[in-house]
């Protein structure tokens, strides 16, 4: 078994269902501890947690707001508790609402600004603080309408726009420190969200997966399986990158 983030400690944001779970998963079963943070889910969080511990790995589950310095806060030093420091964030924690123009709220700006963009930043400034000498590793999850928006995606696209120049920007600001920030901008991904946002199944759906050379949707591994690249030291020499993972779409 090649473990390449054995001794590792890593913190991933929203990781009760969707791309975030399965990344938990993917990192522990490359030998990380992980911190499993939940806003809501605690049941789900607790069904990756065990996951986790059943097939050998070591995992806890932590709630906190990741738009709430508080919460932030308090769940680094439950990961220091718990787990003995960290080593890797990943900040997928995440939320998302189409709207056309004539429907956006100042509300609904600043709950997918403070969640997608504050709270990777907050999550990022607490990470960094924890972080051994020896440097860290940061992966935040941006998207392909980040540079490829649709219509009535302003707002979210906007957030992953900001993404990807924070990605870059704080991967300059931290290299001194040997700190990576990197970030994974997915495709049309099946996960929970999509199924209850009605994509699953959808006209949408099929127009986007005519469109991709790979002629299917993500499943949550196909991502999880380019963070544990980014967490490792495969990636050693890779920083400030954005790495596409949409099938060639």
């Amino acid at each position: 078994m090649n473990l390449k983030l054995d001794g590792k400690v890593a913190v991933v944001t929203g990781a009760s269902k969707g791309i975030g779970s399965a990344i938990a998963k993917s990192l522990a079963a490359a030998g990380a501890a992980v911190a499993v943070n939940y806003a809501n889910s605690k049941e789900g969080a607790n069904i990756v947690v065990n996951q986790i511990i059943a097939d050998g790995g070591k995992a806890f589950a932590v709630q906190g707001d990741v738009s709430n310095q508080e919460d932030v806060i308090r769940i680094f030093e439950e990961t220091k508790k718990a787990l003995g420091g960290v080593d890797i964030l990943v900040n997928n924690a995440g939320v998302y609402k189409f709207l056309a123009l004539e429907e956006i709220t100042s509300e609904e700006l600043y709950t997918q600004f403070n969640i997608n963009v504050l709270g990777s930043l907050l999550a990022a400034k607490e990470a960094v603080k924890h972080f051994p000498e020896s440097g860290g590793n940061i992966i935040n999850i941006s998207s392909v309408v980040s540079t490829a928006p649709t219509a009535n995606s302003s707002i979210y696209s906007g957030t992953k726009g900001a993404i990807d120049t924070i990605t870059k920007a704080l991967a300059i600001e931290l290299a001194p420190k040997n700190i990576r920030v990197n970030a994974i901008a997915p495709g049309l991904v099946q996960t929970e969200g999509t199924e209850t946002a009605g994509i699953k199944g959808s006209e949408l759906e099929a127009s986007i997966i005519s469109t991709t050379p790979l002629a299917r949707a993500g499943q949550p591994n196909d991502i999880a399986r380019v963070a544990v690249f980014l967490a490792s030291e495969d990636s050693a020499w890779v920083t400030g990158e954005i790495i596409t993972a949409s099938g060639g779409l």
